[in-house]
């Protein structure tokens, strides 16, 4: 059974990291944690049961883990939207501004066939670019995206709002 305040406790905060004035917040008590990392990817299967879903595309890095933990609970696919450069085959990307720079993610151009149905899965959601970059991606693929699933949202940074047009499911808000 999911207990919110058992998950919350395991996330542990890193003052100016990676650079002064962002609080982060580290999930590696959480991974490290069997019964913990168990719980929330069982309440992640049950927040998207009954969606129309046929692949899971991880954001790098800690997206993979969540996203292919899912994909294995599920059986279903799994594609990795790696940060620039990182994949050997043909790459469409997709640059975006984060809270502290900018980035470029990629994906496989054949990791999406035409009318996937698309979870996005990332560890953290904060202003929504990296997210929203991921679902250009996938949209230019010619899938849909379903749903957009995180472990964390940082509601302050409003990156909810970002991605209204997508169904967003968080487990902990802060």
């Amino acid at each position: 059974m999911y207990d919110e305040t058992f998950i919350r406790n395991l996330i542990r905060d890193i003052p100016d990291y990676p650079k002064k004035g962002i609080l982060f917040k580290d999930i590696t008590p959480l991974l490290k944690d069997p019964r913990g990392f168990r719980m929330c990817i069982d309440e992640l299967a049950e927040r998207i049961s009954g969606k129309e879903i046929d692949t899971i595309v991880g954001i790098d890095a800690r997206g993979f883990i969540m996203g292919g933990a899912l994909a294995y609970k599920l059986g279903l696919s799994f594609v990795p939207a790696r940060k620039k450069g990182k994949l050997p085959y043909k790459s469409i990307s997709r640059s975006y501004d984060l809270e502290y720079g900018t980035a470029t993610l990629e994906m496989h151009e054949d990791g999406i066939g035409k009318g996937s149905r698309v979870l996005i899965v990332d560890d953290l959601l904060a202003t929504g670019g990296t997210a929203e970059a991921t679902a250009h991606l996938v949209e230019a693929s010619g899938g849909k995206v379903s749903a957009i699933a995180f472990l964390v949202e940082l509601g302050d940074l409003n990156g909810r709002s970002r991605l209204s047009k997508y169904d967003i499911i968080s487990l902990l808000k802060f």
